[in-house]
């Protein structure tokens, strides 16, 4: 009899291989974008801190963790992220993404003392 088997999803297939080891920085990210999208930050939060420990030139990975954190309230540790970010950025020469964090990090500025 053949049995059809339910697709893993994304967060399960990515969590089954950083159980097998395979940690890095593209796994963690994907694992963080995965996780904010289904709107679970806790988690989204750990594993975009793991990406930035592991290549803290990353931008994508800062935007997204600063988004989770101010997400969950850390303003603080929100507008770190989102410091970081920027000057990683422009770094690198991703002015735009540069640009975005900054906008971020103004808005947070604005909405809170």
């Amino acid at each position: 009899m053949n049995v059809a088997r339910r697709p893993a999803t994304d967060t399960e297939a990515l969590e089954k291989m950083l159980a097998r080891g395979q940690d890095n920085l593209l796994l963690r990210f994907g694992l963080g974008g995965e996780y904010a999208r289904r709107g679970e930050y806790d988690k989204a939060i750990t594993h975009l801190e793991a990406a930035v420990a592991f290549d803290a030139k990353h931008a994508a990975a800062w935007k997204l963790l600063g988004k989770a954190l101010a997400t969950c309230g850390r303003l603080d540790d929100a507008r770190h992220a989102y410091r970081s970010g920027i000057d990683a950025a422009r770094a690198d020469g991703h002015v735009q993404a540069a640009r975005e964090m900054e906008v971020f990090l103004k808005r947070l500025d604005k909405s809170s003392p």
